[in-house]
């Protein structure tokens, strides 16, 4: 299973990607780095009845769309806080002597998360109400993020529901006033270089294989990879296997650099891609970022299986943030 947190991209890579289509870099020609400047992609089409941007352009846009995301009401820097629950019955609100410590602006006693058989439910105390959709409501059983998007509840700018690290549920909360999303510094990118754009073979398996991947608090998710992706980068041949489901648009991978832990975040980069056409896919690690954990403390981000992990630095994509979680 796809974790809910990859589904985090503030445009279709695929859409961006198909704006431009420049020949995929010949190793042979070696690095040209060039720079970027990006246009927001519904202006630039306006502006171009062809709808051509320059590569060095959609990769702006991307990059920018990437920021413009992180700093939304919905974004990672919005994300407050990550409580395991662990008891049958949790009390929240912003009273210090709860179980679960909300920020300022909430009621003191907001209500009670009852914790039973793997199920989660929520009851207001006297005289609150919650949001969840269009509905104001004094109760829920909360559906979690496993099964795609998660049940939430809200209360002013405070939102709240059930997150599975592994096999372990936690209750997460946003907040849209969250210090570091008022604090946050901007991200950083090594320079635009169309040699980190290769195109790679792609060999799928007889079957999909279902690995094991741990994250950052040692629980372990069980994702499904389809295949297996060949290419070659600054002159070493490399293999990558990708996360997806049948049927899925986009594949996913994590992976970790020669990069990683100095330039770039330690534990690893995302990149996502259109899926392969005809066994071969378009990898452009232009568009590699940090994970969420690279910003934000209370989120639980996985590690890079053995084969993603590549003994070359891929000097391309997100550095590695300049702020303090």
């Amino acid at each position: 299973m796809r974790p809910i947190l990859t589904l985090f991209a503030a445009a279709s890579t695929a859409a961006i990607l198909l704006a431009c289509q420049p020949a995929v870099s010949n190793e042979s020609n070696g690095p040209s780095t060039r720079n970027g400047g990006g246009a927001n992609q519904a202006t630039a089409a306006e502006s171009n009845p062809s709808n051509t941007i320059s590569y060095e352009g959609t990769i702006q846009q991307f990059r920018d769309g990437r920021e413009a995301e992180l700093k939304s009401d919905t974004g990672w820097l919005t994300i407050a806080g990550l409580y395991f629950l662990s008891q049958p019955s949790s009390t929240f609100g912003s009273d210090p002597l709860n179980d679960i410590v909300l920020p300022a602006s909430a009621p003191k006693q907001a209500g009670i998360v009852e914790f039973h058989e793997g199920k989660v439910r929520v009851q207001a105390a006297a005289g609150i109400m919650f949001q969840l959709g269009d509905e104001s409501v004094t109760s829920a059983e909360l559906k979690s993020d496993r099964q795609g998007s998660p049940d939430k509840i809200g209360i002013g700018d405070l939102r709240l529901w059930v997150h599975m690290s592994g096999d372990r549920v936690s209750v997460r909360l946003s907040d849209r006033n969250n210090r570091l999303r008022r604090e946050f510094k901007g991200t950083t990118w090594f320079p635009i270089n169309e040699a980190y754009r290769v195109e790679g073979q792609y060999i799928p398996y007889d079957r999909p294989h279902t690995i094991e991947v741990a994250n950052l608090l040692g629980d372990i998710d069980k994702m499904s990879v389809p295949g297996v992706v060949t290419f070659t980068l600054n002159g070493e041949p490399l293999k990558m296997e990708p996360i997806a489901e049948p049927g899925d648009k986009e594949f996913w991978f994590i992976f970790r650099d020669l990069t990683s832990g100095k330039e770039t975040y330690p534990a690893a980069r995302f990149l996502t891609m259109p899926a392969p056409t005809n066994g071969k896919i378009v990898l452009d690690f232009n568009m590699a970022e940090n994970p969420p954990c690279a910003y934000n403390p209370f989120t639980t981000c996985p590690l890079p299986p053995e084969q993603n992990r590549l003994r070359v630095r891929v000097e391309a994509g997100e550095k590695t943030y300049s702020g303090h979680p």
